[in-house]
């Protein structure tokens, strides 16, 4: 039993708690949110899933450093950029929560497999917000099977105010989930992916969302067994599309396409072909990302394992407000362009921990109502 938290009357229902939790699109007012951590952040076990979506050169270092904490040289300027986000997202009223530290090193085991962990940078991967209810995603890297523990002092807390909490069926992630043949496409070759439909898996961030409408990206860590657990757990009142992307590499939306607000989506154009967004898209002004500007220096290798398109992975924090790295003049002046007002800020070093202001953050309030942008 926890006793850190005093007891809840289990007679109360959700319908008698104003639930903390209220998020139905990527651009409403945000009123509060989670900013992942960079404690106790290991550099992730070795695994097939792991190295497929990152530079061979990248693969082979991860393959002899795994289990190891990452070097000082890249955990301080990137908590120093962190620090300076957190602190904008105060000053802006926002609310903020963070997981709890978690000696990610430690050594897990399933009866089939066992793994050291990977950290707890982006909320955004492993928990889905829809509407008042959280859902525990079924991640497909073995490093972050337990990643949510982090998360869960915050989780019991929101459920204990009102909010639904769910877990999506716990994969077993064993060989046969994993193509033992996969390689890379090349282009012109049909698409490919690593996992095979053994079972349902999903990352959250292959989702974004547009109030009852819900963009998926099938990647090499969402198959189509994980988009339809979730297309029948959320039921007739959502609807659920599939963005093609040419990314001979895919893994997670925000870098291919990502709605800023109602009837305008940002995609980049190389991997959005706009002629084949879903049918859902076709009213919608579509904003084309600029190249992103170049990075100069020791820090180019590793931002480029998560793509150059990191540039918009931003973060709408409403009534046309955006907060973009500072680095990418780019997109701050097309934001501009736009319409939004862009609100620069630093998180360029936090790439080798995931991502940017979208991946570093799960939006669990922000002030609005379910709505249908899509009809």
């Amino acid at each position: 039993m926890d006793m850190t938290a005093p007891p809840v009357d289990v007679g109360a229902t959700a319908k008698t708690l104003a639930s903390p939790v209220a998020s139905h699109n990527e651009w409403d007012p945000l009123e509060e949110i989670i900013v992942g951590t960079l404690d106790g952040a290991t550099i992730p076990s070795s695994h097939p899933v792991v190295a497929c979506n990152i530079p061979p050169w990248a693969a082979r270092l991860q393959g002899l450093a795994a289990g190891a904490r990452f070097p000082r040289a890249l955990i301080g300027p990137a908590q120093e950029e962190l620090d300076g986000f957190v602190a904008l997202l105060e000053s802006l009223g926002v609310t903020v929560r963070r997981p709890e530290a978690v000696v990610h090193r430690k050594r897990f085991a399933t009866p089939d497999w066992s793994s050291r962990g990977f950290c707890s940078s982006c909320p955004r991967d492993s928990l889905l917000v829809i509407g008042d209810e959280i859902i525990e995603t079924p991640m497909a890297w073995p490093c972050r099977y337990f990643e949510t523990h982090s998360y869960r002092s915050v989780l019991k807390d929101y459920f204990r105010r009102g909010a639904r909490w769910t877990a999506a069926p716990r994969p077993q992630l064993t060989d046969e989930l994993f193509d033992p043949e996969y390689r890379i496409p090349e282009p012109g070759e049909p698409m490919r992916y690593i996992l095979t439909e053994f079972e349902p898996v999903f990352d959250a961030a292959d989702f974004v969302r547009a109030g009852r409408d819900l963009f998926v990206l099938r990647s090499n860590v969402t198959n189509a067994l994980g988009i339809e657990w979730l297309r029948r757990h959320l039921g007739p009142d959502y609807r659920i599309h599939e963005v093609r992307s040419r990314c001979r590499t895919p893994m997670h939306i925000d870098t291919t396409l990502l709605p800023l607000a109602p009837g305008k989506v940002l995609v980049s154009p190389e991997y959005v072909d706009v002629d084949h967004l879903p049918e859902a898209l076709r009213s919608w002004d579509v904003l084309t990302a600029p190249e992103p500007d170049p990075i100069k220096g020791p820090l180019l290798s590793v931002t480029s394992m998560c793509g150059k398109w990191l540039s918009m992975n931003v973060l709408a924090i409403g009534e046309g407000r955006v907060i973009a790295d500072r680095h990418h003049t780019g997109m701050l002046r097309a934001l501009e362009r736009w319409g939004f007002e862009p609100v620069p800020c630093d998180l360029l070093h936090y790439a080798p921990f995931g991502g940017s202001f979208h991946c570093a953050t799960l939006d669990i309030r922000r002030r609005g109502t379910l709505e249908s942008y899509c009809d």
